[in-house]
């Protein structure tokens, strides 16, 4: 049986948030003696939250303090993404030589069939997404998993690899999730890109893209490494010694005959073996709808080589690209309220995803941006404001910095708003028939909101009162 190391071991949990809680269950299910701890008091924790972490069957403890979390006797630990790497109690692990894992590596360890683990700063979600679609018309079993959050879509890879003894595991996995890796080894790996984003949590930029970079690190020659040859950062690792088999992926012409994903007289083509044709996949103007702009060509390209490495069909994988419905609270079209189109994306966490989601834009904007300050240069957003958004209106506590860079490069057509309520109203009073509004925040949500969901939840809902009030 999976997993039977675990029984009788005693495993210290920490973090009680949803990869925690998961991966206490999972491991009291192996017969585990867990202790579940939170350095948030109890009272400082929802209701839910609390309810989850107790229905475990673990010992739980919250408000911890490092010999609370780490009993006498733990054997071993795993971390949750949201405990940065250098919280005191995993500090204290290491000095005391007990094990860390992130939940990943449980995971894996776990896992009865194949996991693609998708990785990057942006298009993570959509590729993940796209990934699945594309083995499911190829008639694969496929379950998606990991740090995804789409509104329903919320199932954490070690809930997957416990359950899942068919098919693959198509995971996103995210830099935090990577800090604590041994053997993780995904069948298929996929980096998108690498853009400064995190630099609240990782010391320097070099440090995330190293983050990012351990997703391939224990992966075999029987291994898959799919890399972005177009993003510099990316480029740079794929050009690094990599163990997996590489494919690279490009909107511009392959370089040489070795595997690759690219585009070519307006055709998506992929090799998957050195020294033969490309195939023909589909045409990039044939992606659906909710997949506009160069940055969902490339995570059409990525997709499309792991999905064929893991043995998609070329015929379904077309059939899926056309028929994507795109992703919640990413570009996605909430309404139109006379000739004004609302777009709800608030998964847009950072300022190239902010950048890429402006220059798909095929109508001028009144944008609405801010959030969490999470110490990125928003620089990056000037230029792209000043092609493509006729307003800018400020929200949260991000606000004073990103005014300030911006009016010091010229774009003034800024306002402030109180709250995401008054700032849609203000962007619907400046925004003409034909145009849009958009929401994309290049900040996190945690100021105002508990996390994206809730804020491009908000969002809508504002939006859609706001079309009943005009009749």
């Amino acid at each position: 049986m999976v997993g039977t190391e675990f029984a009788g071991q005693q495993i210290s949990v920490i973090g009680a948030a949803r990869s925690g809680v998961a991966a206490a269950r999972v491991l009291m299910a192996l017969g585990a003696r867990v202790t579940l701890s939170d350095a948030q008091p109890a009272e400082r924790c929802s209701a839910e939250r609390r309810e989850a972490a107790l229905a475990t069957g673990a010992q739980v403890v919250f408000g911890a303090t490092i010999d609370t979390a780490l009993p006498p006797g733990t054997e071993r630990v795993i971390t949750s993404p949201g405990v940065p790497r250098t919280a005191p109690v995993l500090q204290a692990a290491v000095a005391r030589g007990i094990p860390v894992w992130s939940e990943i590596e449980l995971a894996f360890r776990l896992a009865r069939v194949p996991i693609v683990a998708v990785t990057g700063t942006n298009g993570k979600t959509t590729t993940v997404l796209l990934i699945g679609a594309m083995l499911r018309a190829s008639e694969i079993p496929a379950v998606v998993a990991g740090n995804i959050s789409a509104d329903a879509i919320k199932k954490t890879l070690v809930e997957a690899a416990f359950e899942v003894q068919e098919g693959v595991i198509v995971a996103e996995v995210s830099s935090f999730q990577l800090e604590w890796v041994e053997r993780f080894a995904p069948a298929v790996a996929v980096l998108t890109n690498i853009t400064p984003d995190h630099l609240d949590r990782h010391a320097s930029f070099a440090e995330y893209a190293a983050t990012k970079a351990r997703i391939f690190a224990a992966q075999t020659s029987r291994d898959r490494a799919i890399v972005n040859r177009d993003d510099p950062a990316a480029r740079v690792i794929g050009e690094g010694a990599l163990p997996g088999r590489k494919i690279w992926f490009t909107r511009k012409a392959p370089p040489g005959d070795g595997p690759c994903a690219w585009v070519e007289h307006g055709l998506l083509y992929v090799r998957l073996e050195e020294h033969t044709e490309g195939l023909p996949v589909l045409a990039t103007n044939a992606l659906s709808p909710a997949l506009p702009g160069d940055h969902s060509v490339e995570n059409v390209l990525a997709a499309v080589a792991a999905s064929m490495a893991i043995g998609g069909k070329p015929e379904a994988i077309a059939r899926a690209v056309r028929d994507f419905p795109g992703v919640p609270h990413r570009m996605e079209y909430v309404a139109e309220i006379r000739g004004v189109r609302f777009i709800n994306n608030s998964m847009c966490t950072n300022v190239e995803a902010a950048v890429r989601s402006l220059q798909a834009m095929d109508r001028p904007a009144v944008v609405i941006a801010g959030g969490a300050d999470k110490g990125l240069d928003f620089g990056p957003l000037g230029a792209t404001l000043k092609a493509k958004a006729r307003h800018l209106i400020l929200i949260g506590a991000a606000a004073d910095r990103i005014e300030a860079t911006l009016r010091a490069q010229g774009y003034l057509a800024i306002e402030r708003a109180g709250d995401l309520e008054q700032a849609v109203q203000k962007a619907f009073e400046i925004a003409s028939p034909g145009e849009a509004v958009l929401l994309s925040p290049a900040c996190a949500s945690f100021d105002m909101f508990s996390d994206f969901e809730a804020r491009g939840a908000a969002f809508r809902q504002i939006v859609r009162t706001l079309q009943e009030a005009q009749g």
